[in-house]
């Protein structure tokens, strides 16, 4: 008996030893334990800082620029800094993505979509998206496209403005920053006020609040699940997508039942004219494959863009020097009978240097989307096993003090020259870089700039009274998402 045991005692202590060791040349980092790996301190960094991103970040600050760990069964490395972000983005073994039950259950657990897939599907995927989107912008004219939804938007908000109430502005640009890619997606859109659209971009919100970047533990051990599904974020996540599903299946059906030989005029029209013309049986055109196509940029395409101007709004009362000088640029450029344009753009450096600041500070994406090395890789001194999971921390380049020097204060000069003309920043990379680069960059950049000008160039904004300045700390999560905040608008005169 006593054998048995002493026997099973010993498999135990052989089975810790074993998991607990680190690779040989693995990135420094802190101890782990069987089975979980860091989770618990972890948790414990994060009920401290409140952020995820904030606890890899105080990891770097400890053990360097690239940071070894483990989460569950997964190894991980945190990478922090200029140089080693740059050589990371650069190198083409971190071009894969993970493969984990969180990652695959938003697609009919599979590695469908461009977001998180790889491999020759995910590089036919992307450049057949790239190509079609490209020619529905040039042939539809994006241009055109954003300047109407800016123009209902500003018209939408006069109408709200006249009442004299407060309005909250915490997703005001969700719907006009959707229907902006839903014209190529579906080749519609929306009105402002659609409320089946305001309850889906409200599932996808929360969608991004619900677990971080890493996947959580829902990913280590996804039978937590049937423990409990609620604490572990797997009921919460079910359901948000669950109606997203539903609605993107209803449009791509409705699409299908009209489909017609002409010339596509919108992505789905194209992929599903693509399903057609396939014969190969091992094809990555599927219609699971279209939905978790439209997912990802139904999802991505709102969050993040709608995020940054609601949380460049809140930087702005809490800054209003800088408001008063963008109106001055432009009334200057753009005159008071008129919107702003995207052919004013060039022209309105400190309107280009204020979005820029926003995105530096507010930081959206923090970790841009996890990376997995596809094989075992040399990466700055250390050995990187295949499998590895990559968080990139661009909070770390956006909030360098020896780089910025005083990255916490709002100061969009830090973009302009001594003669006042933009300048970029080799420690700005909000869309991230390399192969994995975000790929609605240009749709993104000129959103950004079209809402954010428009809406100050037409509105004064106050704090209703007995209101306090609004909360800069946002939610965590994939994202970082605004709290909620009023304000009382007042339309600017025309001259």
């Amino acid at each position: 008996m006593f054998i048995v045991f002493g026997f099973i005692c010993g498999i135990i202590l052989l089975f810790c030893w074993v998991d607990t060791r680190k690779p040989k040349d693995f990135p420094p980092g802190p101890s782990w334990i069987p089975l979980l790996g860091v989770i618990p301190l972890v948790k414990n960094l994060h009920n401290i800082c409140g952020f995820y991103h904030l606890v890899w970040h105080y990891l770097t600050q400890r053990y360097g620029a690239i940071v070894g760990l483990r989460i569950g069964h997964d190894r991980v490395i945190i990478v922090a800094g200029k140089n080693e972000i740059k050589e990371f983005y650069a190198t083409e073994e971190f071009n894969g993505r993970p493969n984990g039950f969180f990652y695959r259950m938003r697609s009919f657990d599979k590695r469908l979509g461009v977001v998180f897939s790889d491999g020759k599907h995910w590089e036919i995927q992307r450049k057949f998206s790239l190509k079609v989107l490209r020619q529905l912008g040039a042939k539809n004219s994006m241009k055109d496209h954003i300047e109407r939804e800016a123009n209902e938007i500003i018209h939408f908000l006069y109408t709200k403005a006249k009442t004299g109430k407060p309005i909250n502005l915490q997703h005001i640009f969700d719907v006009p920053v959707l229907n902006i890619l839903w014209a190529l997606l579906a080749g519609h859109r929306f009105a402002l006020e659609d409320e089946r659209l305001t309850m889906l971009l409200k599932m996808i919100h929360d969608s991004f609040r619900v677990i971080d970047m890493s996947g959580g533990i829902l990913n280590q051990f996804p039978f937590v699940r049937y423990i409990a599904p609620n604490l572990c974020g797997y009921r919460p996540l079910i359901n948000t997508l669950s109606p997203l599903w539903a609605f993107l299946k209803e449009v791509v059906a409705d699409t299908k039942n009209s489909l017609t030989n002409e010339e596509p005029k919108s992505l789905i029209q194209a992929f599903l004219h693509e399903i057609e013309n396939v014969s190969s049986k091992d094809s990555s055109f599927t219609e699971e494959q279209l939905l978790a196509l439209c997912l990802d940029l139904f999802q991505a395409g709102t969050e993040t863009t709608s995020n940054t101007l609601a949380f460049g709004l809140m930087y702005l009362l809490h800054n209003a020097s800088v408001i008063e000088k963008l109106k001055i640029e432009l009334d200057k450029v753009v005159g008071r009978r008129r919107l702003p344009n995207l052919n004013d753009r060039s022209m309105l450096p400190y309107t280009e240097a204020v979005i820029c600041e926003i995105q530096r500070i507010t930081n959206v994406a923090p970790l841009g989307i996890v990376h997995r090395c596809t094989e075992t890789v040399k990466f700055n001194d250390y050995v990187i096993p295949e499998g590895t999971l990559a968080l990139v921390s661009l909070y770390s380049l956006h909030m360098d003090e020896k780089y910025w020097k005083d990255p916490q204060m709002f100061r969009p000069e830090r973009f302009l020259d001594e003669y006042g003309m933009f300048i970029h920043h080799d420690h700005f990379m909000p869309f991230g870089s390399g192969k994995r680069r975000c790929m609605g960059e240009n749709l993104a950049k000129s959103s950004l700039f079209l809402y954010l000008a428009s809406f100050i160039h037409s509105f004064d904004m106050r704090i209703p009274a007995g209101n306090t300045l609004p909360d800069l700390v946002g939610f965590d999560g994939i994202t970082l998402s605004p709290k909620p905040f009023e304000v009382l608008l007042q339309s600017r005169p025309t001259l």
